[in-house]
């Protein structure tokens, strides 16, 4: 137990500066909600996709430093497996899914981890129309979780600064945003269809 602890902090200490007490609270998670409007989230990218996107970090980032930062994204996805299991719930907006980051060949690999995690049964992905009108997404991505004590936290990123937020009113109102966008979305069985047209597209 105390060398996979060892482990799980030398993996932490690959993440960007920013994002490791996140990460912290993370890994220990009850259930995580998130909306992606950007980017497919970091819990659900290949090693291809997450290499382009630290690829094009600015101002750019050594070859080390992407190495690190990729295989750190990578130990994190061991949330999708862990046991006991976590509920995870992602809503990523269509634009996102059409978005070239790196080749047609990391876009298709991309699209079909997606639909690899929406078949799981912890695991439900979402796609938020590409123009569905005003929707509750509209301030931004946030992440919701609940912690194996119960306890509510959000958290919010733009621009490498990233803010836990634990204020109860706060967290209640990424709540009742996240209730809408689920409504809003498409379900699981019409973004997996979703999905499927764009590899086959490719």
């Amino acid at each position: 137990m105390e060398c996979w602890r060892f482990q799980d902090e030398v993996d932490r200490a690959k993440l960007p500066q920013f994002f490791r007490n996140f990460a912290l609270i993370e890994a220990e998670v009850a259930s995580r909600f998130s909306y992606d409007p950007l980017l497919v989230p970091g819990l659900l990218q290949t090693e291809a996709y997450a290499r382009a996107v630290f690829a094009g970090h600015c101002p750019p980032l050594s070859e080390e430093t992407v190495d690190q930062h990729t295989e750190a994204r990578l130990g994190r996805q061991k949330l999708l497996t862990r046991v006991p299991m976590a509920e995870l719930s992602f809503i990523i907006s269509e634009d996102v899914l059409r978005n070239p980051v790196g080749d047609a060949a990391v876009m298709r690999g991309q699209w079909q981890r997606l639909l690899e995690a929406g078949a799981s049964r912890n695991v439900g992905v979402q796609v938020m129309p590409a123009a569905p009108g005003f929707h509750a997404g509209l301030n931004g991505p946030f992440v919701m979780l609940e912690t194996e004590e119960h306890q509510h936290v959000g958290y919010v990123e733009s621009q490498e600064v990233g803010c836990v937020v634990r204020d109860p009113a706060e967290v209640s109102a990424f709540g009742l945003r996240y209730g809408k966008l689920r409504s809003q979305a498409l379900n699981g069985v019409e973004s997996a269809r979703l999905i499927e047209r764009l590899v086959g597209e490719t």
